[in-house]
């Protein structure tokens, strides 16, 4: 008679199922004490290998195609130039007619493209950085020298809408504020008759307190009101450009031996010192917009102002139950920010770019500061690479418009493409397939403060 349960594992019996004998084993393995882990753990399982820790190398390269900040600024110089390239290209006529016979002599639309775009871009870097045929130190020095003294006061008016914006405000009127303040440090350079030094001191610090009073009259508003700061900000840079235009033409201010626009000169007193020599442009400046860059990143990130500032300009219901005054805050941002925008209107007279009030003096710094401010990502020393940038590209347009005959408003062109893509790493990485991890937390840092 046949046995209905047959032994697992006889050799002359049905062979177990693997159920049976995982049953088995599970009774015959007696209970694993608590706390002993490694005896709970089957004999079948094996640990698996760790990977060894990527080198420096290894890392560089695989974070050097994500989304960072270094790198999609570098990608969209880089569009922007290749951009420029093409209108380079279309607006030369001679080029466009080489394309209209591309079918037949493709290498004649291709070299006279290349010789066009290299020769302008040839000459951009000349006039910006150096030029490989200049002989003597003034001709070698002299790129540098121009694109530093474009760079200065972009610093100022850079920072002055970075402050403000890291506040929660948007300080569009840093035009106004560096008008009162070239106006101010003009009048105070040729009406005090003061010595050396001094006379530069006083005429920098009337600059200054000019554009803080031109900052500080929207930041009251803004507190005691709730009017919007960009409404005043604007409205108030055409009260000053008018009134620029209406006291150059005063008696005792005009000068008395010109028939046209133009005030009397500043005294050689009160002009900032030049760095390099008569025959090279830069000037002190310079030195003062790196000394306030370091003392905004300080104030923004050491002091307890700057705290309440960022703390203000993240969520201002948040930071007045914390006991922070909004109110003087407000204020105390939009003073400051008028105080910078004041210094880069004093640079524009007191430095080498002019020594005499004229309905044009201040250019478009203050406006260009807002793209500076925005290309630095509203951080310090960020605008202030962001200024030399544009700084770079000023003295270097001049050179492409007398050389290679670039209309200067080209290099304008540059400068708005760039900040659109710097504004736009969504479209950087989706054009160069950047990573989306690294490329969302850059636009979580670029909401920050915007």
């Amino acid at each position: 008679m046949t046995n209905p349960n047959p032994v697992s594992g006889s050799p002359d019996k049905e062979p177990a199922t693997e159920a049976q004998e995982a049953r088995s084993e599970a009774r015959a393995t007696p209970p694993a004490p608590a706390g002993d882990t490694e005896r709970a753990v089957p004999a079948t399982a094996t640990k698996q290998p760790e990977e060894p820790r990527p080198t420096l190398g290894r890392l560089f390269l695989h974070n050097l195609w994500a989304a960072n900040t270094v790198t999609v600024t570098v990608l969209a110089v880089l569009l922007a130039m290749l951009v420029g390239a093409v209108l380079i290209i279309v607006s030369d006529p001679e080029v466009l007619a080489t394309y209209g016979y591309i079918t037949a002599r493709p290498a004649d639309a291709l070299n006279s493209s290349w010789t066009v775009v290299s020769e302008a871009y040839a000459n951009l870097f000349k006039g910006a950085i150096f030029d490989p045929d200049a002989v003597g130190f003034t001709a070698a020095m002299g790129p540098i020298s121009e694109t530093l003294t474009y760079t200065a006061p972009l610093v100022f008016t850079g920072l002055a809408v970075a402050l403000a914006f890291r506040g929660g405000l948007f300080n569009i009127g840093a035009q106004g504020q560096a008008t009162i303040g070239v106006i101010l440090s003009a009048v105070a350079g040729f009406a005090l008759p003061l010595p050396p030094g001094v006379h530069l001191l006083v005429a920098l610090i009337a600059g200054a307190l000019g554009g803080a009073l031109w900052g500080f009259v929207p930041g009251i508003l803004k507190a005691r009101t709730g009017a919007h700061e960009v409404i005043n900000t604007i409205m108030l840079n055409y009260v000053a450009v008018y009134f620029l235009s209406w006291i150059i033409i005063q008696s005792g201010v005009q000068n008395p031996n010109r028939s046209d626009a133009i005030s009397k000169p500043v005294e050689s007193s009160a002009q900032l010192p030049r760095l390099l020599g008569d025959n090279l442009r830069v000037h002190a400046g310079i030195l003062v917009a790196v000394l306030a860059t370091w003392f905004i990143a300080w104030l923004l990130n050491r002091s307890t102002l700057g705290f309440e500032l960022r703390a203000v300009g993240e969520n201002p219901d948040a930071a007045r139950t914390a006991g922070i005054s909004v109110t003087k805050t407000y204020v105390l941002v939009m003073v400051i920010s008028g105080l910078l925008a004041g210094l880069g209107g004093s640079n524009m007279v007191l430095g080498s770019t002019a020594n005499a009030l004229t309905p044009l003096v201040i250019a478009q710094i203050g406006f260009d500061g807002i793209l500076v401010a925005l290309l630095g990502r509203v951080k310090p020393w960020g605008v202030l690479l962001a200024a030399l940038l544009f700084g770079a590209l000023q003295a270097g347009g001049n050179r492409m418009q007398s050389y290679s005959g670039i209309s200067l408003e080209l290099v304008t062109v540059l400068q708005a493409l760039i900040v659109i893509f710097i504004a736009a790493p969504a479209l950087v990485k989706a054009i160069f397939q950047l990573r989306a991890a690294r490329a969302a937390r850059l636009q979580t840092s670029l909401a920050k403060g915007w």
